[in-house]
């Protein structure tokens, strides 16, 4: 009987994780170029009762074996990334990626990570850069006397300045694309670092290579859907009951077979 208290415990703790990689999707339905986490599960080993083959005393041979299994557990956690929705935001710093690809950021100490959070400023020196600081790579600096700001959808970054009547290109926007992007490592900030599940990365012209295009003055919501994020958690909430019955069916049996002298 302790197997199965130990069996329900593990489904338990399944549903538990289920439930917590759910609250995250829906906390982070307005963030943008957010991507939701997706739960992967696999049961545990099996204790073999009855070997198959075994020919028993009836000199009949059994086709299958008698098995028992031990639960299960979370192996892994995988990022969708289906292309969310794009939103209009009349900001020309604003960037969205219409494909695959991420935006390649330069942080403080030197190492690359990756966004699709296209919601980029001007720092104090003129800086392309993220909502925390971290600047576009390469960098590009865009001068004082700037008026307009102009992207193009293969990222070429262009300005107007005051006293010009045509537009200067400054220079060109890479994206990065992974073999795996499921595998890289989310690491907060909307960013992710490459791991040895997504690979290295490669770095495209914007719209070549199965690299998507960027779109200015654009954003990419979250691809959360709320209403399937409900319909997960009223499964898992109904797995953990089920769970919990277990035990409780299991604590019962055992509470039989200890007043059976009585």
């Amino acid at each position: 009987m302790d197997k199965t208290l130990r069996t329900a415990a593990t489904g338990l703790t399944a549903q538990q994780r289920y439930v917590e990689l759910i609250s995250n999707n829906i906390a982070n339905v307005n963030t943008t170029g957010f991507k939701k986490v997706r739960p992967e599960f696999q049961d545990l080993l099996y204790e073999t009762l009855r070997p198959a083959g075994n020919v028993a005393r009836s000199g009949v041979e059994p086709l299958n074996e008698v098995q028992i299994g031990s639960g299960t557990e979370l192996v892994a956690t995988t990022k969708v990334f289906r292309q969310g929705d794009i939103s209009s935001t009349n900001n020309p710093l604003d960037l969205a990626i219409n494909g695959e690809g991420f935006f390649v950021i330069r942080k403080p100490d030197s190492t690359l990570a990756y966004t699709r959070d296209g919601s980029f400023q001007l720092d104090r020196n003129g800086q392309i850069v993220t909502s925390q600081g971290f600047a576009l790579d390469p960098g590009f600096t865009v001068p004082d006397d700037t008026v307009e700001v102009q992207i193009s959808r293969d990222g070429v970054i262009s300005i107007l300045t005051e006293n010009a009547t045509d537009a200067q290109a400054i220079g060109q926007i890479e994206l990065a694309r992974f073999i795996n992007p499921a595998g890289l490592k989310s690491v907060g900030d909307n960013l992710y670092e490459e791991s040895p599940a997504s690979g290295r990365a490669f770095f495209e012209v914007p719209g070549t290579n199965n690299t998507g295009d960027i779109i200015q003055s654009h954003l990419e919501t979250s691809n959360v859907d709320i209403v399937e994020e409900m319909v997960n958690m009223i499964t898992a909430q109904r797995a953990y009951e089920l769970n919990s019955k277990s035990v409780r069916t299991a604590d019962d049996i055992l509470g039989i077979a200890v007043n059976l002298k009585r």
